[in-house]
C-alpha cells in the first residue's frame, strides 16, 4: 500500500478530505436581493433540531449542526464504501454592515436550509470640510 493511498484508508482522496472539512461537506450559497442577504445551505437528511443558526455581536452568522450516524454496524456486514458525512459540521459568515441582524429568518425545506437577513440602508458619513488657516 502507498504511503499517498493510506493516508485515504484506501479510498477516494476528495470523499476523504470532503469528509473531514466541514467547509467541503456543507454547501452554501449566499446570494443578495435588494431586500436582503440569503443564504442557502444543503444539509440533507437534518431536522430543524439538528441545526443552529447565531448571529453574535461581531456580525458573524454561524451556521452549525450534528448529522447523526444512522446505521448500525453489524458484524456480519462488509461495508464497501462510507460516504456520508457524520459528525459536526460549522460554516460562518461576516455579515456587511447593511445587514439587519436583530431581523433574521430561517427555515428547512426539503433538506435545504434557507437563511434571510433583512438589509436597511447604511447612511455614508458626509464628509466634513476643514477651514485651513493663514499663519
Amino acid at each position: 500500500m502507498s504511503r499517498i493511498s493510506s493516508l485515504f484508508n484506501n479510498g477516494d482522496p476528495f470523499v476523504s478530505l470532503m469528509n473531514k472539512c466541514p467547509v467541503l461537506s456543507t454547501p452554501v450559497d449566499w446570494k443578495e436581493t435588494p431586500e436582503a442577504h440569503v443564504f442557502i445551505a444543503d444539509i440533507p437528511g437534518l431536522k430543524k433540531e439538528d441545526v443552529k443558526v447565531e448571529i453574535d455581536e461581531d456580525r458573524v452568522l454561524h451556521l452549525r449542526g450534528v448529522r447523526k450516524v444512522e446505521q448500525v454496524y453489524e458484524e456480519n456486514e462488509k461495508w464497501h464504501r462510507v460516504e456520508r458525512k457524520r459528525g459536526k459540521f460549522a460554516r460562518t459568515f461576516r455579515l456587511p454592515e447593511n445587514a439587519k441582524v436583530d431581523d433574521v429568518k430561517a427555515s428547512v425545506e426539503n433538506g435545504v436550509l434557507t437563511v434571510t437577513v433583512a438589509k436597511q440602508e447604511v447612511k455614508k458619513p458626509e464628509a466634513k470640510v476643514i477651514e485651513i488657516e493663514e499663519k
